[in-house]
């Protein structure tokens, strides 16, 4: 038994921790309040190691600084974060997206060499004080088909950046009566992957709108792309996202273009002929935005193989590979056993293992030209609503170790093009659903990987969220397609 003064001794450890804790959520609550002064007063998004902070609870931040130990090797401090977050307020920052947790850690190995955090915020970021907007208003965006990822395509346009940059103008299905327009906002509303949207979505069926967060977003209909003349409700050069996948080559896609209103058009899906097919983080830097009318997105599972592919591509060399997706079953199977005019695919989705085919392997040579005819791939759709595996077995031009590949993989999540697109993976106990809404394209389990006795094969193992990850691409290329990326600091 524990004496008096030893059970004492335990419920005053427990009530110390218990405050500890009250305090950390008080120092929270009040960072939330300065990041969103900045995000609604001055367009400055703070993100933590590139995961969102708008619209995140307390707990759920204070988590994302635990969570950072695993990328960078220290525990952040909530404190730190705010008080890096008033100087930022006070320092005339411009329009822009900072990574607070890459400024924490930067303060700590750095902070004898600055009177204040004041002082260390107009130094760190003195390219960024007083900069004029290199854009002058935001870019109408039109969502052609409103399905699982033009969905969360609206959530997302709305909730990250409160129509400053990028503004939801229409949503075009195929009907628009008052039925359907208060199912798809229903839809909208409640989610069974993804959970409720975070905000406030009230249709209009006399208007035909949904007003999502304040924003009217007019809901219209069409049959083909042609038809709507989309100047009428005022939308002007707009970018059309088209996510019905029905359209997949430039003659089929430039039909948009035709429509008034609409000046260029992205498709959520491998596009064929000679259409850019663009992994950002990836091949961005090499397309002329300013010239070309129509691009493609490419495939979530592209999005998850290519940043890793190119970081062992570039460093080490693919000699040939294989691709194996583990994905999620989708909407184009059959709940149960019936006709499918492919192969297999007709067999219940939610029962059944499904052997089919995939692009992705020939579309990463889009991406990355000298991988071409290197790698094979197929697919096996699986009982889960959401969130894939690719598992990449590559062999290498030279020898390596598990020691390299990870260290090269954590250093790209760090710095450079990919910081946005991989998360370096630890946990010894992840599963799928662990991943559902995650907002990186790749998450890279480090623990998986696999390497041969000759050091010359390598099986790599990337998590993504097919829907919700790819999704955050599809945007970030519509940024760069309307001019209104901000500057960021990562």
């Amino acid at each position: 038994m524990h004496s008096m003064a030893s059970q004492k001794n335990i419920n005053g450890a427990f009530e110390r921790a218990l405050k500890n804790w009250a305090e950390q959520e008080m120092i929270a609550n009040e960072f939330i309040s300065v990041l969103t002064k900045l995000f609604f007063n001055k367009s400055i998004e703070l993100v933590l190691y590139r995961n969102q902070l708008i619209d995140r609870s307390a707990s759920k931040i204070l988590y994302m600084h635990s969570y950072a130990e695993n990328l960078v090797g220290a525990k952040l401090d909530i404190s730190l974060s705010l008080l890096l977050a008033k100087s930022i307020l006070h320092c005339n920052v411009s329009a822009s997206k900072l990574d607070i947790g890459k400024l924490n850690m930067e303060w700590i190995s750095e902070e004898k060499n600055y009177t204040d955090t004041d002082d260390f915020i107009e130094t760190k970021l003195k390219d960024y004080i007083n900069i004029p907007a290199s854009y002058d208003k935001p870019r109408d965006i039109v969502l052609y088909g409103f399905g699982r990822i033009g969905r969360l395509l609206a959530r997302e346009l709305i909730i990250q950046g409160n129509g400053q940059q990028l503004r939801v103008r229409a949503i075009v299905t195929r009907g628009n009566d008052a039925n359907q327009i208060e199912k798809r906002a229903s839809l909208f509303r409640h989610d069974s992957v993804h959970g409720q949207f975070r905000g406030i979505a009230i249709e209009n069926t006399d208007e035909k709108s949904i007003y999502i967060n304040g924003h009217r977003v007019l809901m219209l209909a069409a049959n083909a792309p042609e038809d709507i003349d989309y100047t009428e409700y005022g939308i002007n050069d707009a970018i059309l996202i088209d996510n019905t996948g029905v359209y997949r080559d430039r003659e089929g896609l430039g039909r948009h273009t035709k429509a008034k209103g609409i000046s260029k058009v992205l498709l959520t899906a491998p596009g064929k002929d000679d259409i850019p097919n663009i992994v950002y983080g990836v091949n961005h830097l090499g397309v002329d935005f300013k010239k070309e009318t129509v691009f493609s997105a490419a495939s979530c599972t592209t999005n998850a193989a290519a940043p890793v592919l190119s970081i062992i591509e570039n460093n080490i060399g693919i000699e040939k590979g294989h691709l194996e997706t583990i994905h999620s079953y989708t909407n184009d199977q059959n709940l149960l056993d019936n006709f499918h005019k492919k192969s297999r695919r007709g067999r219940s989705a939610p029962l059944n293992l499904v052997i089919t085919e995939t692009g992705a392997a020939k579309a990463v040579s889009k991406i990355i030209p000298s991988i071409k005819n290197k790698l094979t791939g197929n697919a096996i759709r699986v009982p889960a609503p959401n969130v894939s595996l690719v598992i990449m077995a590559l062999n290498l031009k030279r020898e390596s170790s598990l020691e390299e590949i990870n260290s090269l993989i954590r250093q790209a999540t760090l710095n450079g093009e990919l910081v946005s697109q991989i998360k370096f993976g630890t946990s010894a106990d992840a599963v799928s659903s662990d991943f559902t809404s995650e907002p990186y394209t790749s998450v890279y389990d480090s623990l998986a990987t696999k390497v041969s006795l000759d050091n010359k094969s390598v099986v790599l193992y990337v998590w993504y969220d097919n829907e919700f990850g790819y999704s955050l691409q599809v945007i970030r290329i519509a940024k760069l397609m309307a001019g209104v990326k901000r500057p960021t600091y990562y």
